[in-house]
């Protein structure tokens, strides 16, 4: 049996996050352009010999413009977030909350929500085996699953 590998990348999404339990300079509110590369597996091609048909994934562009498209990224945890959620009703931020808003968070948030809808997209047949999210040039973390 074979196993089929194609990738897709999504870059420049500009946003900010805070590590508020970090002891140093990641606990102040800091912004990066953040990237996504996508490693998709399946056994079967489609008919036109693909993987994953970068076209099916309109959906995943749009969520991840939605949630990191000059958005402002917050731990559930975090003690500021009535504040920073009253700065949103005031319209000086866009909040995304969700549990962990790190690289490694953030590469299992997304692997979750995009593995979600590639299933959808593709019935099963391809599968999200890898998500990388890079905060910057230098600095990255990716998260793998196996089908």
């Amino acid at each position: 049996m074979m196993l089929f590998e194609s990738s897709k990348t999504f870059r420049n999404f500009p946003c900010a996050h805070r590590r508020w339990q970090h002891k140093g300079h990641c606990a102040f509110v800091h912004g990066y352009s953040r990237s996504f590369t996508f490693w998709f597996r399946a056994t079967e091609r489609t008919e036109n010999g693909f993987v994953m048909d970068f076209g099916d994934l309109k959906e995943v562009k749009q969520w991840l413009t939605r949630m990191f498209d000059h958005t402002l990224l917050l731990d559930s945890s975090d003690p500021l977030l009535p504040q920073f959620e009253e700065l949103e009703r005031q319209g000086a931020c866009k909040l995304v909350v969700y549990d962990d808003v790190g690289m490694e968070g953030t590469a299992a948030f997304v692997m979750d929500a995009v593995g979600e809808m590639v299933d959808h997209a593709t019935l099963g047949r391809v599968w999200l085996h890898s998500v990388e999210v890079r905060e910057n040039d230098k600095n990255s973390a990716r998260v793998t699953r196996q089908p």
